[in-house]
Formats: C-alpha cells, structure tokens, sequence
C-alpha cells in the first residue's frame, strides 16, 4: 500500500465586506494512504478524453478535517488537483473517493468556491 501525504482543498463563503461573499479555498496538509490507485480514460465526442481517477485515499483526520467535511472540495494527487467524489468517514480516518480533474477555484484565487 503506497503512502500519501498532500494537500485537501476546502471550499467556504466568506464575507469580504458587507453585503459581498466570496469563494475561499484553504488547503491542509494530510498524511494517510493511497487504497486504491485506478486511472480511466472516458472516450467521448469531445476532442479531449476525460480522464478520471478511482482512487481511494484514507487519510488521518483531524478536528478541522471532521467538522468542514462538507467543505471537502479536492485533493492534490499526482501533481494534479482531483475532485473528491464521496467521503467515507471511519474515525480517525476519512475514506476519500476521486474522481475527474478539478476545474474549480484553487487557493490565491477568488469567487465561487
């Protein structure tokens, strides 16, 4: 079983002034495993396949990990940003599932999360 250690994206509204609400990504470093590594190429009409992931990720959770978990956006894997699909909770550890690349917003930048 490989080891994982990387950055969880997660996702929160904020309100920068009055009246006005952005998007936040804050990134924290987890340690765990890599359960499961699959990689799948999805053949379409597109000029570009989609490329996406079945790989599972147990990592250590932590108090921040396990009351944001609805904030859970991505995990960096691979030198890539991947979407965390479902979330498996089995204290300490969190089961997480990937899927296709992230194409959302990522830290230093803002808007919706």
């Amino acid at each position: 079983m490989a080891r994982f250690y990387g950055e969880v994206g997660f996702g929160d509204t904020v309100e920068t002034v009055p009246g006005v609400w952005e998007g936040v990504i804050t990134e924290r470093k987890f340690s765990g495993d890599v359960l499961r590594n699959t990689y799948q190429s999805n053949t379409s009409d597109k000029v570009n396949d989609d490329v996406t992931l079945s790989n599972s990720i147990s990592i250590v959770g932590n108090k921040y990990a396990f009351d944001h978990l609805k904030d859970i956006r991505y995990v960096k894997f691979e030198g890539e940003c991947w979407t965390v699909d479902s979330i498996e909770v089995r204290r300490p550890r969190l089961i997480l599932s990937l899927g296709g690349v992230y194409n959302g917003r990522k830290t230093g930048t803002s808007g919706t999360a």
